[in-house]
Order: C-alpha cells, then structure tokens, then sequence
C-alpha cells in the first residue's frame, strides 16, 4: 500500500495479520491529518486508529458471522455516559456515525441516504449493524463526526471517513448468449432490431459497451444502435431488445443523410457481445459471441397475410398448425401476437415456435384438435424485419396522422380441421 493514496496522512505504521485484518496507525500530530481520513481496505475486518485513540472497526458480528458490523472504540467515558442517558433517534445517530455505499468514493456524499441499521451504546464502544447484510464486492464509506459526540469537554479529533470494501465474491461464469433474432443469415439493409436471448438474468447498465457492429474488415460501425437510459429488458432480464438506431434506417433525417445507413445492402457485418457483460450475479459470460450475417436490399413492403399458407392439422390428434410467410418475421411479436382461435373464437390455449428463420410459424394446442372451422388471428402490429406492420409500411408519411395508441385490429385466416 502506498502513502500517497492517503494524502495528509503524514508517516503511517500499517499491520496485517493475514486475511483478518489490517491496523492503520497515524504517527502524525493531529493537526497533520486531513478533515477526512481516507483509507481502503479489501479485508473482512479493519481498524483504523487516529492519533487521539478513536478507531473504526469494520467486523464481523461477534454473535451472528454472517453479519458485518461497524464498531467504534476509543470514545471517552463522558460520552459513553451521555449516549447511554439519553437515546438517540436515526437521525440524531447518523449525525455522528453515518454508513453509506459509495462504489466512487466520493468527496461528498450530501444528499446520499445512509444505510439504515441499530446503533448500540456498550460499555466500552459504540456499535452500528446494518438492517440488511453487506453486499460482496461492494465499498461502503463510515464517516465519524467525533465534534458532534455529546460529553463534557469538546472532542479533540475532526471528523474522517473510511472506505472499507467487502472481498467480492468467487463467481464461476455460466451464463450464455443463447440465440439472437432475427437468426437470418441475410438480414435486410433497414433492419429495425435485434432480440439478444441469455441463458440466465444478467445485469443492467453499461450494455452499450459490451455490444458493437462490425463490418467486414472488423472496425466497429459508428454509433449503429439506438442507445436509450432504459434498456429494454423483459421482466426476468433473459432478453433484450436492441434497436438499430432508426435516424440510420428512414429515409430524408439527418444521420442518413450525414453519417449514412448503419447497414448497407451487399456487404457482410458481425454482431459482436464480449465476454466482460456480467450477468446477474457478477459473473462474465462464459464466452464471447459472434452473429455474422450478409446485407441485402432495403425492405420497405408491409406483410401480406393474403400471401400466408396455412396447413391445418388432423383432427383428433395434437399436431402442429403451421403458418408459412414468404419472408422472415421479426420474432417477438410473431410468437406473442398471433394465436389460434376455436370455432367459438375463443382463444386456444397451447405453444406457439417460430422455425426457418423466422418464415414459419406453428401452434400445438394444448389438447386434441375437434373437427370443425378455426381461424389464425394476427394483430395488425406483426411487423416483418424492417419493422413494418401489416398493411402500414415503417416509413409512414411523416404529415399523416399517428395513433396515440396500439392499435387492436386483427387479421384473421380461416381454417378447418377435419
């Protein structure tokens, strides 16, 4: 450990007894120390001790050894004495002892709550436990205002901070890049988004980082996605929607026409996820992944359910009713937005898969199918790769009306089974 990460610190005398814990001592006249004395440690237990005899230990609860506690020693029997007379509430204890999580170790935490826990006056110290146990791998600062202690005589010390990080944990990495959509090979020059799909729930924040598109000599295409605060996870975070950023994709805006397509017909591109992604407990993923796919024409003609084939199931049985479009539709809206409904049009419970790349559609029920008409019902918002919808093309006028809301007409495609 270098002196030069504790400026003002003066000459110190560090002790470590293996893994248990390190003792910072301060030889330095008081007047010598910095208004916050700032140490970090990456051991379970720590003491740091100023000239005038306060410490503040971070250690493991004596009772419970699942728990961490903060622990101050060295406080005259004056306030020791006044703190045990008159309690104090959190507010009043957190103007002396205050415990935040401050991963950037911050020069001020103004603002920041603190971490919420009991405070204990004992014989001999003062002692804070957290309501929740500390998290792995994360830095929480304990900053003392010794000049706010009550007592007789004003406390000498000013007051200091201690950063103390918790040893993160060993994660083995386990999660994967399971499948990303469109899983086309050829992918069409205004393509509107990529489905990412992962083994297990990852972690939110930063993804941009960890995403890039490559062309064909292996340079990161510039600025390519559409990169928004609130990335678009589905609940369990397994899934994420990426969308190609669409100043890149509708012809007349500006990045068009300045910077040009994110994608270009005729060359060939990689969809690049590195392995640093952590995943949900803090682990990477266990490898890198690559999508590598070939650009063709821009695809601007909405889907034509006229254009469907249907080819219906026997009766009696749990075969699939499968649904072939022409050209591959984009993935999540397929599988959620287009059902099977009975004779009585109700909505038929079962599993739906989409196959081909993404150009065929089936649906097994959940019991045998009966004899009699049935219908596939699509929303009018199914969109093919490009992300225009049935009957309504991507690049709309942009002087017609849109609608403030999601609209609920449907297609429906007739069938029976016999």
């Amino acid at each position: 450990m270098s002196r030069d990460r504790w400026p003002g610190i003066g000459h110190a005398l560090i002790l470590c007894a293996s893994l248990t814990g390190c003792v910072i001592r301060t030889s330095a006249p008081v007047a010598q120390i910095s208004t916050y004395l700032t140490v970090t440690v990456e051991t379970n237990t720590v003491a740091v001790v100023i000239q005038d005899g306060l410490t503040v230990r971070w250690v493991k609860h004596r009772s419970e050894p699942g728990k961490m506690v903060v622990e101050i020693e060295g406080l005259s029997a004056q306030s020791l004495g006044a703190l045990q007379r008159t309690p104090l509430d959190q507010d009043q204890w957190t103007e002396i002892v205050r415990v935040h999580v401050d991963p950037n170790r911050e020069p001020s935490i103004a603002g920041v709550p603190p971490v919420q826990g009991r405070y204990e006056v004992l014989s001999d110290r003062v002692s804070f436990t957290p309501s929740f146990p500390v998290q792995p791998g994360m830095t929480y600062r304990v900053e003392l205002h010794p000049e706010k202690l009550p007592g007789s005589s004003p406390p000498k010390s000013k007051p200091f901070a201690a950063w103390f990080q918790t040893p993160a944990p060993v994660v083995t990495p386990k999660t994967t890049v399971q499948q990303v959509y469109p899983s086309a090979s050829t992918l069409p020059e205004n393509l509107l988004k990529f489905y990412v799909h992962f083994s297990g729930p990852m972690s939110r924040g930063g993804i941009y980082s960890h995403i890039q598109l490559l062309d064909a000599s292996g340079q990161a295409v510039e600025l390519p996605f559409l990169e928004i605060d609130e990335e678009l996870w589905n609940p369990d975070l397994t899934r994420l929607t990426l969308f190609i950023d669409p100043g890149r994709i509708k012809r007349g805006v500006k990045p068009l026409e300045e910077i040009g397509p994110a994608l270009e017909s005729g060359k060939r591109y990689t969809l690049a996820i590195d392995r640093n992604w952590r995943d949900a407990d803090g682990a990477p993923l266990r490898a890198d992944y690559r999508k590598v796919f070939d650009v063709g024409p821009p695809d601007r003609d909405p889907p034509h359910p006229q254009a469907w084939r249907i080819k219906p199931p026997s009766a009696g049985t749990r075969e699939p009713v499968v649904l072939e479009f022409p050209d591959p539709m984009e993935h999540g809206l397929a599988q959620r937005l287009i059902w099977v409904a009975d004779s009585g049009q109700h909505k038929m419970p079962g599993e739906v898969t989409l196959a081909n790349e993404e150009r065929r559609w089936s649906f097994v029920p959940a019991a045998n199918w009966k004899t009699g008409p049935h219908q596939i019902v699509a929303s009018a918002v199914v969109e093919d790769l490009a992300g225009n919808s049935i009957g309504r093309p991507f690049e709309v006028d942009v002087f017609e009306k849109i609608q403030s809301e999601i609209s609920d007409e449907t297609i429906t495609l007739p069938f029976t089974i016999r």
